[in-house]
């Protein structure tokens, strides 16, 4: 109950911030680890309203990412991390659904350095992440994403995590 109060908290402080970006999502993602910890995660995306190498095939552009994430597990080992990265898409030509792939290096904050028995070794992670899916007329988006987390050698510690999800993004 408690994480979907957070979820509806930080749902709301969303929305109701206005956005100057040209085009902003709110994510709403659930996923499991490599342990079957299940994840929830409420993001916002912010696209770049850039393109490079457009071409009848596709064109590559981005966004950035802030999100947060719930990792379920009983009282002493769920945990919480807020997450910042600029993501790359390829975005492939179509009429009303347009399929992409994407990959992003970000950082992240975990409130406690170990998930399900898997020792980080500090909060302070690397996000790097890997995924595709569809993009629809009227900006909602639908996909999967792999995404692994780790210090990268910035402590002695540094098991690693990794959390595969299914998300849906929905226009503001």
């Amino acid at each position: 109950m408690k994480r979907f109060f957070c979820l509806a908290a930080l749902a709301a402080t969303v929305l109701g911030h206005s956005y100057t970006a040209q085009a902003a999502g709110i994510e709403f993602g659930v996923g499991h680890t490599s342990e079957s910890t299940m994840t929830y995660r409420l993001g916002l995306k912010s696209d770049w309203d850039k393109s490079w190498l457009q071409s009848d095939v596709g064109r590559l552009t981005g966004y950035w990412d802030g999100a947060y994430t719930y990792w379920e597990g009983d009282k002493s080992s769920a945990n919480h991390s807020l997450s910042f990265s600029p993501v790359f898409v390829y975005e492939f030509a179509g009429e009303t659904v347009k399929p992409y792939v994407e990959a992003g290096i970000g950082v992240a904050a975990f409130s406690h350095t170990e998930v399900e028995g898997n020792k980080l070794g500090t909060a302070f992670q690397f996000e790097d992440r890997l995924g595709f899916g569809l993009r629809f007329t009227g900006g909602h988006e639908v996909g999967i994403r792999a995404t692994h987390y780790s210090n990268a050698g910035l402590s002695s510690t540094n098991d690693g995590i990794e959390s595969y999800a299914l998300h849906y993004t929905m226009p503001l």
